[in-house]
């Protein structure tokens, strides 16, 4: 592999690393929060929470799926996988959101289960744990959000929001124990109804999952503000005089460039060859997160 990209490869290889232990993180949080669900919902006598236990368990499971997409993402690239390995990403991205279907549909007949067996009403107690795991989830969604963007991960993007449908998913819980407390006998099932209702979320943030992922897996056009940074870049080089067309697919945590590039006629394959090759050079060194261009040397009209 020639040593500009290698380097390049390097620089994914960090991006891709570094988000799989960000995803770790989120698993031990799941996890933690499992066992306090759990332990609140059979205490407490609530299914909302037993539920949520539930749904971080799945989470836990979700999230292995995308830790093990970044590491595949960060292989390099092989004979086989001449541009490497990012589409891994979000493919995994893809299994998450699907995921998410199922979650809800299993949340949802449980819950209905609950509605019409007669059962204890839930303890005030588990309002407190569900305030707890309602910020901690909230803060953990907006900082694996922010590592996605600056990243350009699709991925971590999908993960904010499952662990933001989680803190909504908590958040119906909450509503409906405190109902049930305020209603006092005949209440009972007021939590059960909140868990039935945050399944409607959960599959709306499933659909939102989804549709971004395969976007990125159908290689979607790139926003129409990153083209024009990347002809800004190669119209500057010495010996181009004008950009002809420009093609950018997302390739997981990396982006792979097609470029047509225009320059005087009368240049020899040699010259025509040294600026092409600059453009290369200047669009993978920018901060596009740019690992491998393709450049084609039109003759100016």
């Amino acid at each position: 592999m020639p040593a500009e990209l290698a380097s390049h490869h390097a620089a994914t290889q960090k991006r891709a690393n570094d988000s799989a232990q960000l995803v770790l993180r989120g698993i031990g949080l799941n996890a933690a929060l499992a066992a306090a669900k759990f332990a609140g919902g059979i205490f407490g006598h609530t299914y909302a929470l037993i539920a949520d236990g539930a749904e971080s368990l799945l989470d836990i499971l979700s999230s292995s799926v995308v830790w093990a997409g970044f590491r595949v993402a960060a292989k390099p690239p092989d004979a086989d996988h001449p541009f490497g390995h990012g589409k891994a990403e979000p493919l995994a991205a893809l299994a998450v959101a699907l995921f998410v279907f199922l979650m809800a549909g299993w949340i949802a007949v449980h819950a209905v289960h609950e509605i019409v067996t007669p059962h204890h009403g839930p303890a005030w107690w588990t309002l407190v744990l569900l305030a707890g795991v309602i910020f901690s989830k909230a803060w953990f969604s907006r900082r694996i959000g922010a590592a996605g963007e600056k990243v350009g991960s699709t991925a971590l993007g999908v993960e904010a929001l499952h662990h933001w449908s989680d803190a909504m998913t908590s958040a119906a819980a909450f509503v409906g124990i405190s109902i049930a407390l305020w209603g006092g006998q005949g209440w009972e099932t007021a939590d059960d109804w909140a868990a039935l209702a945050a399944c409607v979320i959960i599959a709306f943030n499933g659909a939102r999952m989804f549709g971004k992922a395969l976007r990125d897996v159908m290689d979607t056009a790139v926003p129409e503000s990153f083209e024009k940074e990347v002809r800004a870049i190669a119209v500057v080089v010495a010996g181009v005089g004008a950009i002809d067309k420009v093609r950018v697919r997302q390739s997981g945590l990396s982006n792979l460039v097609d470029i047509h590039v225009c320059v005087e006629a009368g240049l020899t394959v040699r010259e025509g060859h040294a600026i092409g090759h600059a453009v290369k050079d200047a669009l993978l060194a920018s901060p596009l997160r740019v690992s491998d261009v393709t450049v084609h040397v039109e003759p100016m009209p």
